[in-house]
């Protein structure tokens, strides 16, 4: 091999690392205020939040799976990809997307319990929709957040009355909606219902049945 070839061939070696270190360590924003949680699911407690229009690093997605780890204020955890939006050409995408080419990793937590950061109860269902879209064009102001401003009262009244949880595929954020099957409870004297969902107490509109507050 003469000295260009060696050159060449070295140069090209430089450049797929580079490239690969570049696209392991991708940024990505958040389209709404996401839960990062212990492991892959939405039985896994929650470690920390990314709040909308922030940017995490992301590391990976699971195969087959929505679930990508993710790097935030030095915690590292996994985040649904729906909720996730990476530069894409000259405008942002959500990772759902186009998570074929987002690195694949995988989960070593073992088999559950105290020590994968799970909590018991089954996943019975899925949440619908939420702000998939909501880094396309730059709308994602409306989507994000909370769309009410609960009292403190009734923050209170939600959290030490205390239900049963339930477990759905998905993400609890702000537009989710809830299916028929799952039971909302009242909170007296207020327009909103809420019920606990992937162990967080949420707020819900009984009319669209869709979530207008997550209570942290």
């Amino acid at each position: 091999m003469n000295r260009f070839s060696r050159m060449s061939l070295a140069a090209t070696v430089a450049y797929i690392g580079m490239s690969s270190v570049s696209f392991a360590q991708t940024s990505a924003t958040a389209t709404t205020d996401l839960n990062v949680r212990a492991g892959p699911g939405p039985e896994h407690a929650v470690v920390t939040v990314i709040p909308g229009s922030e940017q995490a690093t992301l590391n990976g997605c699971l195969e087959g799976s929505k679930w990508c780890q993710v790097d935030y204020g030095g915690t590292t955890g996994w985040a649904y990809s729906d909720y996730l939006a990476i530069q894409g050409g000259e405008q942002r995408v959500v990772v759902t997307e186009r998570q074929s080419e987002v690195p694949v990793v995988t989960y070593e937590g073992g088999g559950g319990g105290a020590a994968a950061g799970a909590v018991s109860g089954a996943v019975t269902g899925a949440l619908i929709g939420g702000p998939v879209g909501a880094a396309i064009g730059g709308a994602a102001g409306a989507s994000m957040g909370a769309a009410i401003d609960p009292p403190t009262e009734v923050r209170t009244y939600v959290t030490e009355n205390r239900v049963e949880p339930v477990y759905l595929e998905g993400e609890v954020v702000v537009g989710a909606g809830l299916p028929d099957t799952v039971e909302l409870r009242t909170v007296p004297d207020y327009d909103y219902d809420y019920v606990y969902v992937n162990g967080q107490p949420v707020l819900v509109d009984p009319g669209t049945r869709e979530i207008v507050y997550v209570v942290r």
